[in-house]
């Protein structure tokens, strides 16, 4: 279905990062839970983060599966029930969400039925449970996970997937949330509106309900 009006923002359509826009960042006490519960040594928490990331992208990308990824940070493979304590704390870690990023959002759906589209770099089981939040239910009308599309942002085939899923022909009239500038840039090169978003909520609300920031 393809929408024409146009609101007061000029913006018909919305694509919204997860993590650092509607999800909130680790804080350092889940980080060291986690390095605790992988056994890393000296608990040195930067070394642990270092290994981390180090094969983050190809995990959210679908390219690893929980053991391959876990297998490389701990640098060899742990057992199942290891395995599955180590993805439940990971994925705890990022499934708490900013109530003021919620309650714009509900606000921009109540005023005017807003498409809203999840566009998210998550590895497989945090993008499942992410599906079955109320929030999400409720105010995205789909979501678009890098471990399902098989690439990450800033690859250009995730915005035009997500941008699809939005309804929308024109990608002027559509509005991409993300916290990193790179996923910004890549997004405007392809013609999205793009809101550089650091937790600035009046931000938001300027660009989804006409509130002067």
């Amino acid at each position: 279905m393809n929408h024409t009006s146009a609101s007061p923002t000029g913006v018909d359509a919305v694509i919204l990062d997860y993590n650092g826009v509607l999800g909130l960042q680790p804080s350092t006490p889940m980080w060291t839970r986690l390095a605790d519960l992988a056994e890393w040594p000296d608990r040195h928490l930067p070394s642990f983060q270092d290994a981390f990331w180090a094969h983050r992208n190809a995990y959210d990308a679908g390219e690893l599966s929980d053991l391959a990824y876990w297998a490389k940070v701990l640098g060899h493979h742990p057992g199942p029930r290891w395995l599955r304590t180590l993805r439940d704390a990971d994925t705890a870690m990022w499934t708490r969400t900013d109530p003021r990023v919620l309650d714009t959002l509900h606000r921009a759906r109540a005023a005017r039925r807003l498409p809203m589209v999840l566009l998210s770099n998550a590895p497989a089981h945090l993008s499942d449970v992410l599906d079955a939040t109320v929030w999400r239910r409720e105010l995205m009308d789909d979501a678009q996970y890098s471990a399902r599309l098989g690439r990450c942002k800033p690859d250009p085939a995730a915005y035009e997937h997500a941008l699809v899923a939005t309804g929308i022909t024109g990608p002027a009239r559509v509005l991409f949330v993300d916290d990193r500038e790179d996923n910004c840039r890549a997004a405007a090169e392809l013609g999205l509106r793009t809101l550089h978003y650091t937790g600035r909520i009046a931000d938001l609300e300027a660009a989804l309900l006409h509130i002067p920031g």
